[in-house]
């Protein structure tokens, strides 16, 4: 079974009235399971809005949204999926450990089971000993490891990631990049996850998913195969070949209706 299945799926803002805009149109898209899959593509072409439609933040103006095998509002119910965005999200009157708990508070699941379950989610991202630490006390890419673990609590099948990284120094950067990696390895999660970063895109996916300008369209999906995942991955003919090719993709994507009107 696919992770996540789009079938034209078209997402139009303010339809009918001046400001009307047609953010998506007519995307196609599969997700497999234990993939991870990369969109990129120009600021505005709906990288996001389309994220957000998977997980049912908000509704197609056509088409379906498949997850885990279920309409994606069964799914957002069921808490099929696990998100995280560029900024933590994290409340800043709960600990660490109980901004991880939340999710499964939100379930019902008992103190202790959920108590539990939170710190084995810290210790996979490698900060069980700040459970009891508030988010202000801990660096940027301590927040997001955090968010991470709070996205994986509920052992989701599906994790969304809206440029969880594009905050943070490039040092950080890359080393979280490497922790997830490892945790999805792990846990055999799917990830879609949206990225403005070409090197960043190839180094973590499966699939890069290239996207037009606004309207959003699947331009190109481009397979990435990497004789490893870390830094001699990173200097890898491989891996710079595939940043060209993406690269060139992106370049050849088609104009914006407002940039062919210009």
């Amino acid at each position: 079974m696919s992770a996540v299945i789009i079938d034209k799926v078209s997402k139009v803002f303010n339809p009918g009235r001046p400001d009307e805009v047609v953010a998506l149109s007519e995307v196609d898209l599969t997700v497999g399971d234990g993939e991870f899959v990369s969109l990129i593509g120009p600021s505005g072409c709906g990288k996001s809005t389309l994220l957000r439609l998977i997980g049912d933040l908000i509704p197609p103006s056509a088409g379906t949204v498949t997850v885990a095998g279920q309409a994606a509002g069964a799914a957002r119910k069921q808490q099929a999926y696990g998100i995280a965005f560029q900024q933590s999200g994290l409340f800043e009157w709960r600990t660490v450990l109980r901004n991880v708990e939340l999710p499964l508070e939100l379930r019902g699941l008992a103190r202790a089971d959920r108590r539990a379950r939170a710190q084995e989610m810290l210790a996979l991202v490698g900060l069980g000993e700040f459970a009891s630490h508030y988010p202000a006390q801990l660096s940027g890419g301590m927040q997001q490891r955090v968010a991470i673990a709070r996205a994986l609590a509920v052992q989701p099948p599906l994790l969304l990631m809206d440029e969880p990284f594009g905050a943070l120094d490039e040092m950080t950067r890359e080393r979280l990049q490497s922790e997830l990696l490892a945790i999805c390895a792990k846990t055999g999660t799917s990830t879609v996850f949206v990225t403005h970063s070409i090197s960043e895109a190839v180094f973590l996916s499966d699939r890069v998913v290239v996207m037009s300008a606004r309207p959003g369209r699947i331009t190109a999906s481009i397979g990435v195969s990497l004789p490893s995942r870390d830094d001699a991955g990173r200097q890898s003919e491989a891996y710079f070949a595939k940043i060209t090719e993406v690269r060139q993709a992106l370049r050849s994507t088609p104009r914006s209706v407002e940039a062919e009107a210009a």
